[in-house]
């Protein structure tokens, strides 16, 4: 299982990002799959996930309104479309799968069996 995020970058505040997960070494027909972000000096939070079967949730708030996460089966690749950033958005942004053949979102980290190496973003005031 490989997931491997790309699209980070600095960017002003009021600016957009798009980041990419993809993913290889496992069925795109049933997972879930989320993005996390751990900013310096705090916790790891879980901002968006996707299920296959269940669709969207949010899970911050502070998002809501200004990120969506996607999903495209024919790419097996997992899409978090960030609008209006923030400074407090910066952090660095992971996507993870949680075990294969579950479809159901958690905002747990410790239950996603597999990580991608993380993309930074950083949005500059």
């Amino acid at each position: 299982v490989q997931l491997v995020e790309s699209g980070g970058g600095l960017v002003e505040a009021g600016g957009s990002l798009r980041l990419s997960c993809a993913a290889s070494g496992f069925s795109f027909d049933d997972y879930a799959i989320g993005w996390f972000r751990q900013a310096p000096g705090k916790d790891r939070e879980l901002v968006l996930c996707i299920s296959s079967w269940e669709g969207s949730y949010y899970y911050q708030d502070s998002v809501k309104g200004r990120f969506t996460i996607s999903s495209d089966n024919v790419k097996n690749t997992v899409y978090l479309q960030m609008n209006s950033l923030k400074p407090e958005d910066t952090a660095v942004y992971y996507c993870a799968v949680r075990p294969l053949g579950l479809t159901s979102c958690n905002d747990w980290d410790h239950f996603y069996d597999y990580w991608g190496q993380g993309t930074q973003v950083t949005v500059s005031s």
